[in-house]
């Protein structure tokens, strides 16, 4: 007699494993690199950019001060011819017709601006401060990006392990917030590890790891608590004149 044959076993569900995606990649190294050119614009103006900028401002100064005096000087004492000789001895522009050298003229010659700006030594300083910054907060995001390279999120069967190697039970989930994931991909998932035991939150972020909605599926299909959804605002539907929503 055969004996009866064992029930089949019931099978294991699978783990889940969410890693980071490409998007979170793309948008952090978007971000230093964003944060790394800021950071070394900034530092050119500060060594380069401003110091050539006052550099013109000086030469603005020396046309006014050497160049329009002497030749006002010159012309009033009947010098003109020789002032004129002596200045274009010296490379001096001379003006035409015995007017006056224009510094526009001779700005536009050497591709000065024609109202050059003078930096303070505060403003040249604060752009190396500005540069040091942004180049900080770009090594900061590059770290990041290191420190996420190997992050995880896993789903098993009744729970799920955070970045953090957290393990989080669905039984311990009381309350779940998915306002944002329908438009940023975010939830929250509170839960006690003990009956009596203090409140704390759990993100899942399903723009930053993949099957993230594989694990929110397999938590919802276990949760009794309380679920919070987004609710759509009264003021987006369409009103009549008088205010109410039209049928």
């Amino acid at each position: 007699m055969e004996s009866p044959s064992a029930p089949p076993a019931t099978a294991e569900p699978e783990i889940i494993l969410c890693r980071v995606t490409r998007w979170y990649y793309r948008r952090m190294i978007f971000l230093a690199a964003m944060l790394l050119a800021m950071g070394l614009y900034f530092v050119y103006d500060g060594k380069i950019g401003y110091p050539k900028d006052n550099a013109i401002a000086a030469k603005k100064d020396w046309f006014d001060n050497e160049v329009l005096k002497s030749f006002d000087a010159a012309r009033a004492g009947g010098r003109l011819d020789a002032w004129v000789a002596d200045a274009r001895a010296k490379g001096w522009p001379t003006g035409s017709d015995s007017q006056a050298p224009r510094w526009v003229s001779w700005a536009a010659e050497h591709n000065f601006p024609e109202d050059p700006h003078r930096w303070s030594d505060a403003e040249i300083t604060q752009q190396y401060w500005l540069g040091g910054a942004a180049i900080l907060a770009a090594l900061i995001v590059g770290g990041l990006i290191l420190l996420n390279r190997r992050k995880t999120v896993r789903g098993g069967p009744d729970h799920w392990i955070t970045p953090e190697g957290k393990t989080v039970r669905f039984a311990d989930v009381f309350r779940l917030d998915l306002r944002k994931w329908p438009h940023k991909g975010i939830g929250y998932a509170w839960y006690r590890e003990t009956a009596d035991g203090p409140e704390r939150r759990a993100i899942l972020d399903d723009l930053k790891f993949t099957n993230m909605q594989l694990v929110l599926d397999r938590l919802r299909s276990q949760f009794k608590g309380e679920l919070i959804e987004k609710i759509d605002d009264p003021q987006d539907e369409e009103t009549d004149p008088a205010g109410k929503p039209e049928s």
